[in-house]
């Protein structure tokens, strides 16, 4: 049987927490219970906490612990939930759960983590070198502070040896099933899913990703640029004339804007358009001629590829998945 050993802290994301714990202590058991076969539990599953103390989730709830982690030194497989809280507050707080991450880590443990989880493992610096994930929504804050890191907000799950990150906050699910995938095998796995109703996606995380409204960065020149292509997105526009806007040379402009926000101000203006159109097809568009040129592309077949590269569907396929989230089908 393997050990497992969940991470909680105040500030973490109830579901992310408990839901890993669930689908980790019910492998080999509810597919066995539908089936009428005998038990064959794979994973005993601990929470652990600093001092052992209850923690408070983000809805409020007040959780109590199985034990302290300061008693653990040795397990199989370390979970590390989705930070809810604010992020910064939480790695402060939990500064002193560091070294147990190295630890465990340097003892042979598998570190999975889920969505703003990964920020503990970065601050611990055991993704320094490695290639990892986030919530695409964090990653210009990860980025900043965690430069070594090589992260790919892309994807939705990341493996770098041991070391599994996954990205959007739900994404615990698709983490678990790959995790008992590593221990237990693809069969059972594959029944874990299908006894949850779990449909395992094979989607990269920039499928859901939208551009973030909060930006990290100061430079007063680069945001006003930001703001300039926000609102003019359809105009057609040059790195010589967005400079000259803000009274500086296009070289300048590229290098500062580059440095803020991790790339230039005409690739940038591109994903300002996609996330346009985004809204468009949620809304329903369905000319995709009528669409381009609403955002700034007078050729539907180099938007459709543009489109297709950024967000991994093509823009009809976009509108069949998003158009009507929620609606009941007839």
């Amino acid at each position: 049987m393997y050990h497992v050993s969940v991470l909680a802290y105040d500030g973490v994301f109830a579901s992310a927490l408990t839901g890993v714990m669930d689908l980790l202590n019910l492998t080999g058991v509810t597919w066995n219970r539908i089936h009428g076969q005998p038990l064959n539990r794979q994973f005993k599953v601990q929470m652990v906490s600093r001092g052992g103390e209850p923690v408070r989730c983000t809805a409020g709830m007040r959780i109590a612990v199985d034990t302290a982690l300061e008693r653990v030194d040795q397990c199989d497989l370390v979970v590390v939930p989705t930070i809810g809280n604010e992020i910064t507050q939480v790695l402060h707080a939990e500064r002193d759960t560091l070294e147990w991450l190295r630890f465990l880590h340097a003892g042979g443990a598998d570190l999975a983590s889920n969505c703003t989880g990964s920020f503990l493992l970065a601050e611990a610096g055991l993704l320094d070198g490695r290639r990892a994930t986030t919530h695409w929504g964090y990653s210009q804050l990860f980025r900043e502070r965690y430069p070594r890191v090589n992260l790919d907000e892309r994807e939705l799950i990341t493996r770098d040896g041991n070391i599994f990150c996954a990205g959007g906050g739900t994404a615990w699910r698709d983490l678990t099933i790959l995790l008992v995938e590593r221990f237990c095998g693809a069969d059972m796995a594959r029944e874990l899913a299908k006894a949850f109703v779990i449909d395992v996606r094979n989607d990269p995380q920039s499928v859901y990703a939208g551009l973030p409204a909060k930006t990290y960065h100061r430079d007063e020149q680069v945001q006003k640029v930001q703001a300039w292509l926000h609102e003019h997105y359809a105009q057609p526009a040059t790195l010589a004339e967005l400079a000259e806007r803000v009274h500086l040379s296009p070289r300048q402009l590229q290098r500062r804007f580059t440095s803020a926000l991790a790339e230039p101000p005409l690739q940038y203006l591109q994903r300002v358009r996609i996330e346009a159109s985004r809204k468009m097809l949620e809304r329903g568009a369905t000319n995709l001629s009528h669409l381009a040129e609403q955002v700034g592309y007078q050729d539907v077949s180099s938007f459709s590829r543009l489109f297709k590269r950024h967000t991994g569907l093509s823009p009809s396929h976009y509108r069949q998945r998003f158009a009507r989230v929620g609606a009941l089908r007839d």
